[in-house]
């Protein structure tokens, strides 16, 4: 049986501190003192028995005890939230609201399919789409701010306590505008002679991108702007000469337009799974499996 001197306030601020790696930054997103919720903390390790963090001049380390009651409670705020939701969609005249998380990858090409079949499957329920780096939007899911995230497989240190279906495979382009000089000669280590739009390190592709820089002698790259906006991607890439890497879905549509050009580098390093990724112990709402379904639809009308 759970104790019942442990409240919510103690699993809230515990949670809070891990994420802020702060005591203060913690206090200051949950409008506290920082002697309040450094007091929370202690009546919460002395009701467990056990010291869950360790104070140092970097901040706070969890121990072991702490990182194993940090992800019960992360899913216990998680279902708080996804209950709080959904007696504010109840008050809302019943309207439904399901939170998706898109990545680059899926945003560009598979999204658009996927919300044309959802809306004919199920025309009341709102779609909110979020798109941004994979760090970013896995913690938003493991907030229960997101149901959903749509996208490519990260690394394992990322996809703790996440679950992964796996929808189709995917790889990287190197992408230039027509006539770019690069074309005329396609040597991957003159990469560093122009303009480089990169992923950030928050993104699923970076490793994958970097391995194949290794794999073929590229050195750094000085000219580097870093950004995972697509619309940004393509307006520089075709206005510039600038080579853009990019997840293949991304730049699918201007690549069939002739709008921009693949580049023809050996890229199967980079293949890798796209999937959908929920919290494993959230059970899947009627919304949820209906977005589900739409997805697999996309997924085979595109042949992806």
């Amino acid at each position: 049986m759970i104790d019942r001197r442990i409240k919510v306030r103690h699993i809230q601020c515990f949670v809070e501190i891990v994420r802020q790696k702060s005591l203060k930054r913690a206090a200051e997103r949950l409008s506290l003192t920082q002697p309040a919720i450094s007091k929370t903390l202690k009546e919460l390790e002395e009701i467990l028995g056990t010291a869950l963090l360790i104070r140092n001049r970097a901040g706070v380390a969890l121990t072991r005890q702490g990182e194993v009651f940090l992800h019960f409670a992360e899913m216990s705020v998680a279902a708080l939230q996804q209950g709080l939701d959904g007696v504010e969609q109840i008050g809302s005249r019943g309207s439904i609201t399901l939170s998706i998380g898109a990545l680059p990858s899926v945003a560009a090409r598979l999204m658009p399919e996927v919300v044309r079949s959802f809306r004919t499957l199920a025309p009341e329920i709102t779609l909110r789409i979020t798109d941004g780096p994979h760090g970013y939007l896995i913690d938003l899911l493991r907030q229960g701010r997101l149901d959903l995230v749509i996208g490519r497989l990260g690394q394992t240190d990322t996809m703790q306590g996440i679950s992964f279906t796996q929808l189709y495979n995917e790889y990287v382009e190197f992408v230039v505008r027509p006539g770019h000089p690069l074309l005329a000669d396609p040597d991957m280590r003159r990469l560093s002679e122009w303009p480089v739009i990169f992923p950030p390190e928050a993104s699923a592709i970076r490793p994958l991108i970097e391995r194949v820089l290794v794999a073929h002698g590229v050195g750094e790259i000085p000219d580097r702007i870093e950004t995972v906006s697509g619309a940004f991607g393509r307006n520089f890439t075709a206005a510039t000469d600038a080579v853009w890497i990019i997840s293949a879905g991304v730049v699918a549509k201007e690549i069939a337009d002739g709008r921009l050009v693949r580049l023809p580098f050996e890229t199967a390093l980079t293949v890798g799974p796209v999937g959908l990724m929920s919290r494993p112990d959230a059970q899947p709402t009627p919304a949820e499996q209906m977005f589900r379904k739409a997805v697999n639809v996309a997924v085979e009308d595109l042949s992806v």
